[in-house]
């Protein structure tokens, strides 16, 4: 399975962890799935409900899921999953990542070092939800800022 995105999506998640430095910005994957490819069409901002610690954990909440699902299919597509940002942190998952994941979905972790946007990774949860896996990804190269 793989999953590509344009430069503009790009684009939107790199501004949105920019927007949101010091804290985790996090939001919604949409877009459709054929075979083995999920194309990412657009992104959804979804506020972090986090507000305790925001700076290095997120939280999507069950009606903040539930509007994404809604805003998806009166867009005609699908939601593919979810992107967050690792303020000063590499863009691979955390332990906390694993633990409040699903294994349909794709994750995708942006790196913001001071404020500026970095590595862009795509994630998949392992069908035993051991651990994530790298997914191949299909998307032209950061800008490295916003």
């Amino acid at each position: 399975m793989s999953i590509e995105w344009s430069a503009a999506v790009s684009r939107e998640i790199e501004e949105h962890g920019a927007a949101t430095y010091p804290n985790e910005c996090c939001g919604a994957l949409l877009g459709s799935a054929q075979g083995d490819r999920r194309i990412v069409r657009s992104t959804l901002r979804i506020e972090n409900a986090r507000a305790d610690a925001a700076h290095h954990r997120f939280l999507i909440t069950d009606q903040d899921y539930l509007a994404a699902e809604a805003h998806a299919t009166s867009a005609g597509v699908s939601l593919l999953g979810f992107y967050h940002s690792h303020p000063d942190h590499p863009a691979r998952p955390s332990q906390y990542d694993l633990d409040h994941a699903f294994p349909w979905f794709s994750y995708v972790i942006l790196a913001v070092a001071n404020g500026r946007p970095g590595a862009l990774t795509s994630w998949r949860l392992s069908e035993d939800r051991t651990e994530f896996l790298p997914e191949p990804t299909l998307h032209p190269p950061q800008s490295g800022g916003a």
